[in-house]
């Protein structure tokens, strides 16, 4: 309720006196009403300050759901991978085996590459996720460069020590096929073990996330609902942070090709990528 201005509540309180009194006075005290109903009362000495306060106050911000979280993005591959074929076919140790340093991906039949598709995705990821108060860091800063090495990737993640991990791909199977699916990792009696569990948690945030926000179903080739387990990645097997591998769909499919080189489409993906991450990490 708003509170009566105080020369209203000094002029209503001596006109009542003079209305309702029946003593001598009546005259006086019908003047003395009149008089202070045209004086305007002084303000209390505080108002102007407590106005100036108000209108200079710098409104607080408001924390973003992952305020305070530390999310590692890793675009597959690198667009200058097929110019140095030595540096990325050099063997590097998985722990389960000895893997090429990296590949050039695949690509549509016309030509858009994975790395170009996964680059992209990311760099929508940051803003989103950085938006949301995420804190946001990129295994690799362009699409010209050569690597880094999968176990490289793995690194960065865990010198961030990130609260979760995820590896942005595009798949290069028969183009028959379609579909997504998210790659978890498995126990190995390496440094991923103990976030097996929180990686297949992420998994399936992050795999709900994606159907619901791109409509694209489940891999028809690969996978059970779209989720599955390896043990020969190097980029799952070294990380000791939680971390998944998403491949979004199949690159060599006409349908999904399609879709992946349309911009209003994959900003589909990275929002829905990005929500999958935050559900994990607010879970």
């Amino acid at each position: 309720m708003r509170a009566l201005p105080a020369s209203l509540l000094a002029a209503c309180g001596l006109i009542a006196t003079a209305c309702g009194g029946t003593d001598s006075g009546g005259a006086a005290a019908g003047q003395a009403a009149r008089a202070a109903a045209t004086t305007p009362a002084a303000a209390p000495a505080s108002a102007p300050t407590q106005a100036k306060s108000q209108a200079h106050a710098k409104p607080q911000a408001v924390a973003g759901p992952l305020e305070g979280k530390t999310i590692v993005i890793d675009p597959g591959h690198n667009g200058g991978n097929y110019r140095n074929p030595t540096a990325i076919n050099r063997k590097v140790n998985v722990l389960t085996k000895w893997k090429p340093c990296d590949t050039t991906g695949t690509e549509t039949a016309s030509h858009y590459t994975e790395a170009a598709f996964s680059w992209d995705v990311a760099n929508r990821m940051v803003k989103i996720l950085k938006a949301r108060g995420a804190k946001v860091k990129l295994t690799r800063t362009d699409n010209n460069s050569v690597g880094p090495c999968i176990t490289q990737r793995a690194a960065i993640g865990n010198k961030a020590k990130a609260d979760a991990a995820i590896s942005v791909h595009g798949d290069g199977a028969p183009a028959a096929d379609h579909g997504f699916h998210v790659i978890m990792p498995k126990k190995i009696n390496g440094p991923v073990d103990p976030v097996v569990a929180d990686s297949s948690r992420l998994g399936v945030a992050v795999r709900d996330a994606f159907k619901k926000g791109t409509g694209l179903p489940y891999s028809t080739y690969i996978g059970s609902k779209a989720l599955d387990y390896r043990n020969d990645l190097g980029g799952l097997n070294l990380s000791t942070v939680p971390k998944i591998f998403i491949e979004c769909g199949n690159m060599r499919n006409a349908g999904e090709a399609a879709k992946f080189q349309d911009p209003a489409f994959r900003q589909r993906i990275a929002v829905a990528l990005a929500d999958g991450l935050q559900h994990y990490l607010k879970a």
